[in-house]
């Protein structure tokens, strides 16, 4: 069994609890958007996802970081959430979780969830463009992109639908040239 398979084990769970909870107390979309502001934040700093997963780190110490960085900018149930998973060594895995919840609260919503991996941020024109052409082709009314900026990619983007990838990076492009010059 492969990592992300048992990542995704120990993940889905919590991104159930959570949503179950969401449902009973009526702020699914409030939620939801805490959520994106959290991963958001964790997916512009490496170095705050790198302290997270430090076992070595003591969980007051977390639990501190994690106040002082969301505390009147979420809701309290939702940070009351990212705290368990800190008490439960769970934290680690909130990037993960958070991707499961998204995935099931857009099946709530029949929305395609569209991941955009890009070396350079989209304008919303493009962004808007990308959606309609997704739109399209899959035959969906409902399109959520997911954007992280990711320089290592040097130019170009890929688009993740599910199970489906569409590399049009450089680096991709790079890797294929290397690949065929190899013989491998």
């Amino acid at each position: 069994m492969s990592s992300n398979n048992i990542i995704d084990k120990i993940s889905i769970p919590y991104a159930e609890a959570l949503l179950s909870l969401a449902k009973e107390n009526n702020f699914i979309s409030e939620a939801e958007q805490n959520l994106l502001f959290i991963s958001t934040t964790l997916s512009n700093s490496r170095d705050l996802q790198l302290f997270l997963a430090n076992p070595l780190i003591n969980v007051l110490v977390k639990k501190k970081v994690i106040n002082n960085l969301f505390k009147g900018d979420i809701n309290n149930f939702i940070l009351n959430f990212l705290l368990v998973l800190i008490d439960r060594r769970r934290i680690p895995l909130l990037l993960t979780i958070i991707n499961k919840y998204l995935e099931l609260t857009y099946k709530l919503n029949a929305i395609i969830i569209v991941e955009l991996f890009t070396s350079i941020e989209f304008s919303k024109t493009q962004q808007e463009v990308l959606i309609d052409t997704i739109k399209d082709i899959t035959n969906s009314r409902n399109v959520k992109l997911v954007m992280t900026v990711d320089s290592s990619l040097i130019g170009g983007f890929i688009i993740k639908i599910g199970s489906k990838v569409i590399d049009a990076s450089l680096a991709g492009k790079l890797r294929k040239i290397s690949f065929y010059l190899n013989g491998s």
